[in-house]
């Protein structure tokens, strides 16, 4: 797996400048209710030892609630109201460089919109690069000092979040009456570094612990390089800006591709402006509107139906 060292200089100004969302100081007070956490299986990994526990922290640098240090996988899990539930889920995997995970703007945030429409959320704490316990501070300080080393943990520990991923989608599946899910409208969706944890679960995964739907946004795509789609992909939508600091339009359009090669049902939307890591962050642009084509998308494909109609 080959990391781009284009990808990841401009992946350090992003980080530190372009990747922020306003949130509540006090953000995980704002999630919706109930809400309980699943650890998952996972094989011990001698290979990454975590010198700090997991952390859960408001970044100065980020301007944004964070999570760091997670070496135990879990699910968080989101349910609708008995009265709006719609029988469908989404697993979401927050990006962050695999060094924290942007859980609000990219987590909470994207959860509390779905749940309002009736899908049961899972926001999936993957595996991440073992820190001191500031991710984001040391992911910055890495990329102004030495690029390689940065390499090699982004590569080490991505295998890891991908098995995550996988595991994930087996628990949604095996226990979908417990939640009244339809085990057959099951989606992942995935931010930045959480898009190449999806593309992983899409490549790696049995057909039986594949996602039904499959959204990736602004995927890293130089991290986790572009495959032919799976046979029997499933319908998947693309969202991406031209004006990605990442460059990620580019990988973005080539998954699509991949996808219409295959005959598989593939939707993109292309913003011409929007940037990187923009989630529910407000900007006065189309792209702040980019969860609501989702959710047309889905309808459009017949997975869930709108019960404000």
């Amino acid at each position: 797996m080959q990391v781009s060292i284009t990808g990841l200089i401009a992946l350090s100004f992003i980080l530190q400048f372009g990747f922020s969302s306003p949130v509540n100081s006090q953000s995980m007070a704002v999630q919706p209710t109930p809400q309980t956490t699943i650890t998952l299986p996972y094989r011990s990994t001698h290979s990454l030892p975590y010198p700090t526990p997991e952390r859960q922290y408001r970044s100065d640098l980020w301007g944004s609630q964070l999570i760091s240090n997670i070496s135990e996988p879990a699910l968080m899990v989101f349910e609708p109201d008995a009265e709006k539930r719609n029988g469908a889920a989404v697993i979401l995997a927050p990006g962050g460089g695999l060094y924290v995970l942007s859980v609000m703007g990219e987590g909470v945030q994207v959860a509390e919109w779905l749940v309002d429409k009736g899908f049961t959320v899972f926001i999936l704490k993957y595996r991440l690069v073992p820190t001191s316990g500031d991710g984001a501070a040391e992911i910055s300080k890495h990329l102004a000092s030495n690029s390689s080393e940065l390499f090699e943990k982004v590569e080490e520990v991505l295998p890891f979040s991908i098995q995550d991923g996988i595991e994930a989608m087996k628990y949604v599946r095996g226990h979908a009456s417990k939640y009244g899910i339809d085990p057959n409208r099951i989606g992942m969706m995935g931010f930045s570094a959480g898009g190449a944890v999806a593309m992983g679960v899409m490549y790696a995964s049995e057909p039986q612990d594949r996602p039904d739907f499959f959204v990736p946004v602004y995927s890293w795509t130089t991290v986790y390089p572009v495959q032919e789609a799976p046979v029997d992909a499933p319908p998947m939508l693309v969202i991406c800006a031209t004006d990605d600091g990442l460059d990620l339009a580019k990988g973005s359009v080539e998954l699509y591709q991949s996808w219409l090669r295959s005959g598989a049902s593939a939707g993109l939307i292309m913003y011409s402006k929007g940037g990187h890591g923009f989630g529910m962050r407000k900007q006065g642009l189309p792209s702040d509107e980019w969860i609501v084509r989702v959710y047309e998308w889905i309808i459009s494909e017949n997975l869930v139906v709108d019960k404000a109609e």
